[in-house]
């Protein structure tokens, strides 16, 4: 079956997730794939690797603010990864050239790091980090306020905070991944805001990118997947202040940006599907002192 980031097999030399992953043709190859069904010795692993990526997180929370580059938090990022015996996920990922994605204000998801992007006052900023671990992987993102940000960018993070933690509550076994669609999207409409189609969540385990889409609007595609315990995958919906179409850069081929120009949020968080719901696998320390599953770190 085609994997979402490999070329789609209707032969328009795109990937699968920006070609017909979506068209209504190709439902069979989202649904009727093997779903990856980890074993208590993999969750363990899985647990090991979401530990790291969320202290990576807690690491590198308190450099992002206003002043400093892209290109000098993906140091930050790599240096403390590799320092501690790990592999930066990104790093080479279908040639992606660095070891964290990060987006600010209109981009989307897959923003390169460089050292003439610094972060202002009043933007927002997605940082997206994902670790190897002894081969397996743990993937999470947060969106940032830098400084005093404008009403309308405070309310899409609220929501698209909102949202994913709506969504990690929401699952269970039993359920169809159907229900993460469901749970988002209105949470996303009543701010005015609009879910992005293009991208989605993914399987995850010893591959950065298993065989399950996970959509986060409501879609019919997935309501014959049944979540199972021992299911892992990522919760990371996309959610823009305008319209949801995207676009992406034509001359690094990564970058992704709204269409409209407008704003763009995403939080992320790796799950398993336990007996009882969701564990996040991802939670920071700071996180877990706290109680929450998503902190505000830099909200004005």
């Amino acid at each position: 079956m085609t994997g979402r980031n490999e070329l789609c097999p209707c032969k328009s030399g795109k990937k699968f997730k920006h070609c017909c992953m979506n068209n209504e043709r190709q439902k069979s190859v989202l649904t009727d794939r093997k779903i990856s069904i980890k074993t208590p010795e993999q969750i363990e692993k899985m647990r090991t690797a979401g530990k790291f990526n969320a202290q990576l997180m807690d690491y590198i929370r308190p450099f992002i603010k206003a002043g400093i580059s892209t290109g000098e938090i993906n140091r930050l990022v790599h240096n403390y990864t590799v320092e501690h015996g790990h592999i930066p996920g990104t790093l080479n990922y279908n040639k992606f050239p660095k070891s964290c994605c990060i987006s600010r204000n209109d981009v989307v998801c897959h923003g390169i790091p460089n050292d003439k992007e610094f972060l202002l006052d009043g933007d927002i900023v997605n940082i997206d980090l994902t670790t190897n671990v002894d081969g397996w992987f743990g993937d999470q993102n947060e969106t940032f306020f830098i400084g005093k940000v404008s009403p309308i960018a405070k309310n899409l993070v609220l929501a698209t905070r909102e949202a994913t933690i709506a969504a990690i509550n929401g699952v269970a076994p039993g359920l169809p991944l159907s229900i993460i669609g469901e749970i988002i999207e209105p949470i996303a409409k009543k701010a005015g805001c609009s879910v992005v189609r293009e991208y989605t969540g993914h399987g995850i385990g010893n591959k950065f990118h298993e065989n399950i889409a996970v959509l986060h609007y409501r879609s019919p595609e997935s309501e014959s997947i049944i979540l199972q315990p021992g299911m892992t995958f990522t919760i990371e919906p996309m959610i823009n202040a305008g319209d949801w179409r995207v676009i992406t850069d034509k001359k690094d081929g990564w970058t992704v940006r709204t269409k409209d120009g407008s704003l763009s949020a995403q939080f992320e968080h790796t799950i398993l599907i336990t007996e009882f719901g969701a564990e996040v696998l991802t939670l920071t320390e700071s996180q877990k002192e706290k109680g929450v599953i998503i902190d505000i770190t830099k909200e004005n």
